[in-house]
């Protein structure tokens, strides 16, 4: 009999963590509500409702060398990124959405028990990719109005000995944005400072061109929100030099697949008819925060991003979403410290705002 035994295999931090959660897929939920998909209202995922460009959709279907591998250092994507960025080519780094960055960045630099710095509320896979890297996650919560402690983070830098830091701006899951000046304070401590600007489309004013005036600094960029490519899965990020050799040292060889390739080469082809779409998704993210506030059960948040943090008041925010999906409308559902009974909605088309808000209604 063999005397194997599974249970002294996987890592033990590894077992114990808990699982990522992430949004439950459209079909499943489709078939779970009883409805056709075209029924649905998706406001749960910050996507993009309008999709990729005509160019992109062109790009995919005219893609004739899928049976090849694709480029290891996707060159011709760096090189319209570079134009796009003003960012060398030398310093960008292509991957399979933002979230492979993040892991490539902790599997270079993080030793068993290294401090990561998170700032909560916040993106979900900072602490995800610390615990998988056996980092040390350090959490210095935000404010009420969701603003970085700043004072707390330069304490828990020293007293932690933490490597990285992680900022999200806009933030995700409220919308806020870091300021230039918080910016560069974060950038004084001796920390590799992660910036990620996966909304920076729908706020403007991107700092990526900074990594040329500071070594610890890293910015990630994505095409899964203004470009509508989520479902491609390509990212980027521009990086300082000293870390650029490292990271092509342990990347996966074909990380970014052609149809994710063309597709995000097209759509900066094409930013012409994306910003036009942008501009309709902030239009109605500021009719939303406009609109939800006249509910008095809702207060929403000030969002510089494609969606609307509410708070629900006077009523459970989880039965909330779920009155909400059984009508037809899906939305993000919070219950953690810093989100408490919250809802985030993505901005979509008119007539998304215009449904979700004669339900809401009905179910005042």
């Amino acid at each position: 009999m063999s005397t194997f035994d599974p249970d002294t295999v996987v890592r033990p931090d590894i077992a114990a963590m808990e699982p990522y959660e992430p949004i439950v897929p459209f079909e499943v939920l489709s078939e779970r509500l009883g409805r056709p998909a075209a029924e649905i209202v998706k406001l749960d995922a910050n996507e993009n409702v309008y999709g990729p460009s005509p160019g992109a959709r062109a790009a995919l279907a005219e893609a004739g060398t899928l049976h090849i591998y694709p480029d290891p250092e996707a060159n011709a994507l760096r090189d319209a990124l570079a134009q796009y960025t003003g960012v060398s080519r030398e310093r960008l780094l292509a991957g399979a959405g933002a979230d492979e960055l993040i892991d490539l960045v902790l599997r270079a630099i993080l030793e068993p028990g290294d401090g990561v710095l998170n700032c909560p509320p916040s993106f979900g896979m900072y602490p995800f990719s610390t615990v998988v890297n056996r980092g040390k996650l350090i959490a210095v919560p935000r404010d009420p109005h969701f603003h970085p402690d700043l004072a707390g983070i330069e304490a828990a830098a020293e007293r932690a000995r933490a490597k990285v830091i992680f900022i999200c701006s806009p933030n995700n899951p409220d919308g806020s944005v870091l300021g230039d000046e918080a910016l560069r304070r974060l950038l004084r401590l001796p920390l590799l400072v992660i910036l990620d600007e996966a909304y920076v489309e729908f706020s403007g004013g991107s700092r990526i061109t900074w990594v040329r005036e500071h070594e610890n600094l890293v910015v990630l960029r994505t095409f899964s929100k203004w470009a509508g490519l989520a479902g491609l899965r390509v990212g980027y990020g521009a990086f300082p030099e000293w870390l650029m050799p490292h990271l092509w040292k342990i990347k996966q060889p074909y990380n970014v697949n052609v149809a994710a390739e063309v597709a995000a080469r097209a759509s900066l082809a094409e930013r012409a008819w994306l910003e036009k779409k942008i501009a309709a998704i902030v239009a109605e993210r500021e009719r939303l925060e406009r609109r939800l506030g006249n509910f008095t059960f809702l207060r929403p948040f000030p969002s510089r991003s494609n969606f609307v943090l509410c708070r629900v008041r006077g009523r459970d925010a989880r039965e909330l979403k779920r009155a909400l999906e059984l009508e037809g409308i899906l939305v993000r559902y919070f219950a953690k410290p810093g989100l408490d009974n919250c809802i985030r909605i993505s901005a979509g088309r008119p007539a998304d705002t215009d449904r979700l808000l004669a339900t809401l209604e009905r179910l005042a």
